[in-house]
């Protein structure tokens, strides 16, 4: 099976995630800067989870690319972290209205876990559906960042019960390492 229904498929549900967040913004219904100082919390949680969900949208597009077929296992795994991304929204929301608890970080943090190890099991189902040595394993490689991330999550999980501070720099510095661009896919291509 070819690739190309995959991506289809995942490009409008990441597109209908991404809106539904930010249809979850509400509109202020004062004039000025200070009216939306009361969804400044619920903007903080949105601008995270809309580079997350980004940052999944670009490595998922860039690896199932390289990918020269799926098959069912594939598309099972794609379909568990596509789940996973749908229920970005709801945190959010959920962190929008109760505020940054231990409680909303904490589940924050499973998601985001949840999502990481959904995508290391599609590169996986993507390398058997191929071969060791298809573009996908050649570009991932160990897939360092994945496994940070996963284990940063894991660390993350626990300190919102710890020291909630420390759990949002881990959700941040995240966020952050995968802002900046992996050239593996992109060198692969040009060859």
């Amino acid at each position: 099976m070819k690739t190309q229904r995959l991506e289809a498929f995942t490009d409008g549900v990441v597109a209908i995630i991404i809106t539904i967040m930010v249809l979850e913004l509400p509109v202020p219904e004062a004039a000025g800067m200070t009216a939306l100082q009361p969804v400044g919390v619920l903007f903080a949680a949105y601008a995270i989870a809309f580079i997350k969900v980004g940052m999944y949208w670009m490595n998922h597009h860039h690896m199932v690319h390289a990918a020269r077929q799926v098959n069912g296992t594939v598309l099972l795994a794609n379909l568990l972290l596509l789940f996973w991304l749908s229920l970005v929204p709801y945190v959010v929301r959920w962190i929008g209205e109760a505020g940054v608890t231990r409680d909303t970080v904490a589940a924050f943090g499973v998601l985001m876990f949840l999502c990481a190890l959904s995508y290391a099991l599609l590169k996986r189902a993507l390398v058997a559906a191929d071969s060791p040595d298809c573009p996908v394993a050649q570009a991932t490689g160990s897939d360092l960042k994945g496994r940070i991330s996963i284990l940063a999550y894991a660390l993350a999980i626990g300190m919102a019960f710890v020291w909630l501070p420390l759990a949002i720099v881990i959700y941040l510095a995240i966020a952050a390492m995968w802002t900046i661009p992996d050239k593996r896919f992109e060198r692969m291509a040009g060859e």
